[in-house]
């Protein structure tokens, strides 16, 4: 009699283990999808025209002295085929988006939004559509942390005024958010596609905007939910997901221990952190748990990185979602970082999830 149970044990126990494992955080293979051309570094703004199925790429190479930077706007195919570049020169840029025929860029370097059509050249004109100047005051708010034990710190932030442009998304009714991670600061930009010289609003300048952390970059990757009613912000210092009620609601963290918080992507009911210092694009609901894991760094190859290296920035492009490979370095000793010895910087990319979240 005991053994005819046994099929129904073991159909139970295989059940079991299938519902454990569909609980588990998804881990996601990398792959490598695009080099950039020899003289191009530091990919870190990434858009894609759903349109066109197109992919943009914006450089932040900040090297010294100004004159050795060779900083881009690259556009490829949607198999990775560079059919573009554009020069910007010495201005690293940052935040890139895609919206009514146009790739919006923010010019770090010259604290601006600015624009050009999709399917530009070489030669192609760029407009000036806002531009970013220091606020008033350029500091964001004091925070007040409390401790276990009952005590409080206060964190006093500093800022020498210049506006840290840096992640930036589009809604529905073309206004656009843009993150200001040296100010603490979230801007609006009303009916962007319908104006030059545009009007630019201060919406936030929450005290968990700023940071003190490592990474000296606060406010950074910007997402929607699908309604549009909250904003959702990385603190990339703080290592941080946040959320703020539209159109000018409270901040709340959301997720902590993000290592590097950096660029923010809402897909399918999932926000896609980009943790540049974990060198991994994690996923997580909107509660902030863990639902996805993808890459990790898997050492050099002939200069470039396997896996991925400070990834920055991360868009949906058919079935995948792409990465930028930043690899950048950021701390002042030498031979402490791989991203020192990266000569070829790189796109990654992985297979998103068949099925939607529940």
């Amino acid at each position: 009699m005991k053994t005819a149970f046994l099929p129904v044990l073991i159909l139970a126990a295989a059940a079991a283990a299938a519902a454990a494992a569909e609980s588990l955080p998804l881990r996601i293979a990398v792959e490598r999808f695009i080099e950039l051309p020899p003289d191009v570094r530091q990919p870190e703004g990434l858009a894609v025209d759903a349109a066109s199925g197109d992919i943009f790429v914006g450089t932040y190479d900040a090297r010294l002295p100004e004159s050795v930077r060779n900083n881009q706007l690259l556009r490829y195919s949607r198999d990775g085929r560079l059919l573009a570049q554009r020069r910007f020169g010495t201005a690293p840029l940052t935040g890139l988006a895609v919206a009514g025929g146009h790739v919006y860029v923010l010019n770090f370097g010259a604290s601006k939004l600015q624009r050009l059509p999709v399917d530009f050249d070489a030669s192609t004109a760029v407009t000036d559509v806002a531009t970013f100047g220091r606020l008033d005051p350029p500091q964001p708010t004091a925070r007040t942390v409390a401790n276990p034990e009952g005590s409080q710190d206060r964190i006093e932030f500093g800022a020498s005024g210049f506006p840290g442009i840096n992640g930036m998304v589009p809604d529905r009714a073309g206004n656009l958010y843009v993150s200001d991670s040296f100010q603490g600061a979230i801007y609006r930009i009303a009916k962007a596609a319908q104006c030059a010289p545009c009007d630019v609003q201060v919406v936030s300048r929450d005290p968990l905007l700023g940071t003190a952390g490592a990474l000296p970059f606060g406010a950074n990757g910007l997402a929607l939910d699908e309604d549009e009613q909250h904003l959702y912000i990385t603190n990339a210092g703080d290592g941080r997901l946040l959320r703020m009620k539209l159109p000018q609601g409270s901040v709340n963290v959301v997720a902590e221990s993000i290592h590097g918080a950096d660029g923010l992507l809402q897909h399918k009911g999932w926000f896609w952190v980009a943790a540049n210092q974990a060198d991994a694009v994690i996923a997580l609901d909107a509660a902030g748990r863990v639902r996805a894991r993808a890459g990790a760094f898997e050492g050099l190859d002939g200069g470039a990185p396997r896996g991925l290296l400070f990834p920055a920035s991360t868009a949906v492009n058919g079935g995948w979602m792409v990465v930028t490979n930043l690899s950048l370095p950021i701390t002042p000793m030498q031979g402490d970082e791989w991203e020192e010895d990266v000569t070829r910087w790189t796109l990654s990319r992985f297979k998103l999830p068949a099925t939607p979240p529940e």
